[in-house]
């Protein structure tokens, strides 16, 4: 199956995400309530912890643009919590960010 077809065809989402917004499931997603495809409910499994949404692209391997569209789906139907951290560059805490992140795709 074409990966867009997971989507209706769509390529945005309703609501822009970031890379780095971190995702967790609700406990509506963590019962399934709602959840309409195995990628979905492999998001909900995944996500019981906060995961970054660039953690989810490479746990599905799906392209980033079809992964937005499905978290922002679950989202809109509260399968999901998007924690966007909006971390304006040259504070403290975008470095650690930073430095985090490194970390991250480094232990890759």
């Amino acid at each position: 199956m074409r990966p867009y077809a997971r989507t209706g065809g769509r390529t945005r989402p309703e609501h822009d995400l970031e890379l780095e917004a971190m995702v967790s499931t609700s406990e509506t997603g963590m019962r399934y309530e709602g959840v309409r495809t195995a990628e979905q409910r492999s998001i909900c499994d995944f996500c019981t912890q906060p995961r970054a949404l660039s953690d989810v692209v490479t746990e599905l391997g799906l392209p980033l643009g079809v992964v937005k569209v499905i978290v922002a789906d679950m989202m809109r139907a509260g399968l999901v919590h998007v924690h966007d951290p909006g971390l304006p560059f040259g504070e403290a805490s975008s470095k650690e960010f930073l430095d985090r992140l490194l970390s991250g795709l480094r232990n890759l």
